[in-house]
């Protein structure tokens, strides 16, 4: 048997030094090594293991492997380190290893690398594992390259404590890996039932009150690339269950883009769910030491495809490529990718530059793909969250394929090449009965907008075939300052996308997401050029948006009737019969939803509010005022709701009246009376389970007290270069 063995890039190791293994008297130094065993069958190495040789008291030492030892094999090793001066042997196999890391939770929590080495099934239960089944085939990559981070402990640590943890940061630095790795955590170490939702809705939907022991985790619960309203919208209203289940024992993990947080987080009421604004966990790059990075990307190239020969030509500038600011995993990643690296020369100049500047690297990428490939890309893009198998092309995608030179044989060619790097396939968001294919990673599609946006033939091709919603939520038409942007429209097109608009909009509009996703669209992606095109084009335009309800702080519509008048569209008309119908929802709701409101300030003048607010003060300030007696008789209908959840909409506007008008003592304390009498009614209505709900307790998690949380940073024990042995073939 030939051997050879080298020093391990592992922690813990400060040289890397390659030697014959010695069978003479001399025992091996102590240490981690790697061992390449030749196998007599076949040529070149088959075969790599691990051993660890341990110097303790003369004489001991202890031989570990993952391989598996047969009863033959050990004896023979034991004969050789007796043969070698050891006096008293011990060889540990694969088999102890999978045993020792199945029966100690803690050491997977913290080293989320060594799920692959055990039989899965020894960890979960058999529904937990079904539930798993997508996350795991998800996951299978992203743990053979994890890195166990500070930001990944601080929010192990925040779930085992308070059961929320929203994961913030920079685009691509490992948010949703970090989710996911906690995620296998949960329903290994906490023995969670595991959820993989797409939003609030879903999360609230799978909630079960009976059942505690969930761990839910949103992705991009946001956005993905930029703010989508709806979506905020949708968890505000739902913050209340939401917080309910992570009272009664739930775990939940949020993942956000922090320029995405910082635009919904005015609409999430933070101080009214503490968690939101205690418990953040921000993955910032900044907080990635010199030696995370560096282990980060010696992973991804060493388990990554490139060939030995491109692997020497980086090693002399992966050190630097480490220190670039900004630094992100996902990049670090693709830099190991052959597919994403075929024309990047390997020397210093090239590598730091991709490093730096991803996004026009992937743009060079796209332009050089065959037509398949682009035509299999332009298809996952216009579908929108997933492009479904088995493929049913209906005549606008057959249209973007045609036009873009490809055909049916060509895509399903394209799309099983491209699956693994640009695309994922796997289940539809908020259908797991669909799979399909979507993009990898959401900067692959935004790479892929900026090719679209860039030839105005291949723009007027795709938006010919998209959906309203995709329209609403893809296209940006002039606006200013906006992150996250899919794809700008010239305004050479303008008059292309009023026309699909007008095709699809008005009045067919469903539900409530759609309504918003139309209003956010004309408030915050459109130029004053677009809104006076469309508004010329749609009479109907702006009195349906001045068709508003109550609940003034959060309907959409005056948001776009604010964006209206700042671009001067609204006539002097619309405006006085606006303010009309806001004066009548002010006093008879009473709504005071506009007060504090930024869009009704830009509609109103400084005289219309204190018009306004004289109208309130006349009406609900006097002595023959019916507000409370009315409120009272119309909860007859609303008994399954308690007493302060029914008057909490009524506390709100009467607070914020008084407040607003705190220049005048006189009349705020008439408002502070008010609100006493409102409360006396309060407590008469009370029935005894009022507290029922804010007794129950969560059960108790394990405690935290002794998880490591200054573990030094593995990376920084190298004394020399981590990618010393990268180009090891």
């Amino acid at each position: 048997m030939a051997d050879a063995t080298e020093r391990s890039t592992e922690p813990g190791n400060s040289h890397r030094t390659r030697s014959a293994c010695r069978t003479g008297p001399v025992p091996p130094e102590p240490g981690l090594w790697r061992t390449r065993r030749r196998d007599p069958r076949a040529r070149g190495w088959c075969r790599l293991s691990w051993c660890v040789c341990t110097a303790g008291r003369r004489g001991r030492r202890v031989l570990l492997t993952n391989a598996r030892v047969s009863g033959t094999s050990e004896a023979t090793i034991r004969q050789r380190l007796l043969d070698a001066g050891v006096a008293y042997p011990l060889i540990l196999d694969g088999q102890w290893i999978c045993d020792t890391i199945a029966t100690r939770q803690r050491l997977r929590t913290f080293v989320p690398r060594v799920y692959g080495l055990g039989d899965l099934s020894q960890i979960l239960d058999e529904r937990a594992y079904t539930q798993a089944q997508y996350l795991l085939s998800y996951l299978r990559e992203e743990l053979a390259t994890f890195v166990v981070t500070d930001a990944y402990r601080r929010a192990a640590q925040a779930v085992q404590q308070h059961g929320f943890v929203l994961l913030l940061g920079e685009p691509a630095v490992g948010k949703s890996v970090i989710a996911a790795t906690l995620a296998m955590t949960a329903l290994d170490a906490w023995g969670c039932l595991t959820v993989n939702a797409h939003d609030a809705a879903g999360l609230v939907r799978h909630w079960n009150p009976n059942e505690p022991n969930q761990f839910f985790w949103i992705d991009d619960a946001f956005g993905a690339v930029r703010h989508e309203p709806q979506l905020t919208d949708s968890w505000s209203r739902h913050m209340r269950q939401v917080m309910t289940a992570v009272h009664g024992g739930a775990k939940i993990v949020l993942t956000s883009r922090d320029y995405i947080y910082r635009d919904a987080r005015q609409h999430l009421k933070e101080y009214a769910y503490p968690l939101l604004h205690e418990q953040q966990v921000v993955v910032d790059v900044a907080q990635l030491p010199l030696g995370e990075r560096r282990q980060i990307l010696y992973n991804h190239i060493s388990l990554g495809d490139q060939p030995t020969e491109v692997r020497g030509k980086m090693k002399p500038h992966l050190e630097e490529a480490a220190a670039q600011n900004p630094f992100h995993p996902e990049v670090a990643r693709r830099l190991g990718r052959q597919a994403f690296t075929r024309h990047l020369k390997p020397g210093k100049h090239g590598i730091t530059d991709f490093m730096r500047r991803p996004t026009a690297f992937l743009r060079d990428l796209y332009t050089e793909l065959g037509p398949d490939e682009k035509a299999a890309l332009a298809l996952t893009y216009q579908s929108g969250e997933c492009l479904p198998a088995p493929l049913a092309l209906d005549a606008a995608q057959q249209d973007v394929i045609i036009r873009l030179g490809s055909s049916p044989a060509g895509i399903d060619r394209a799309l099983n090449a491209l699956t693994g790097t640009f695309l994922r396939f796997s289940s539809s968001p908020g259908n797991e009965t669909t799979t399909g294919w979507s993009f990898r990673h959401p900067t692959l599609q935004e790479g892929f907008a900026e090719l679209l946006a860039a030839n105005p033939n291949l723009l007027g091709i795709f938006l010919s075939g998209l959906p309203l919603e995709e329209m609403l939520t893809k296209l940006d038409c002039g606006s200013e300052n906006q992150h996250g942007t899919l794809v700008k429209v010239p305004p050479t097109l303008y008059h292309f996308v009023t026309k699909r608009l007008q095709e699809l909009e008005p009045r067919k509009r469903k539900d409530h997401w759609e309504d918003f996703l139309w209003c956010n669209f004309f408030t915050s992606r459109c130029s004053d050029a677009f809104l006076k095109q469309y508004t010329e084009t749609d009479p109907n335009f702006v009195p349906n948006m001045m068709n508003f309800g109550i609940y003034l702080g959060s309907d959409r519509k005056p948001e776009v009737l604010a964006r209206l008048h700042q671009a001067g569209l609204i006539r002097e008309d619309e405006h006085e019969e606006i303010l009309q119908t806001l004066t009548e929802y002010a006093v008879s709701a009473p709504d005071a939803g506009w007060v504090d409101t930024p869009h009704w300030d830009i509609i109103l003048s400084a005289e219309e509010r204190e018009g306004i607010l004289k109208e309130v003060r006349k009406e609900l300030l006097s002595p023959t005022s019916a507000l409370l007696s009315d409120w009272s008789s119309n909860r007859y209908g609303n008994r399954e709701i308690t007493p302060e959840e029914y008057y909490a909409p009524l506390r709100e506007s009467l607070e914020t009246y008084r407040d607003s008008l705190a220049d005048q003592p006189e009349i705020a304390e008439e408002f502070s009376r008010l609100l006493a009498r409102m409360e006396e009614l309060i407590e008469d209505e009370k029935s005894e389970a009022d507290e029922e709900q804010e007794s129950k307790s969560r059960p108790n998690t394990p405690s935290a007290d002794h998880i490591p949380t200054n573990q030094a940073n593995p990376a920084a024990t190298y004394h020399r270069s981590v990618f010393d042995d990268i180009d090891d073939s």
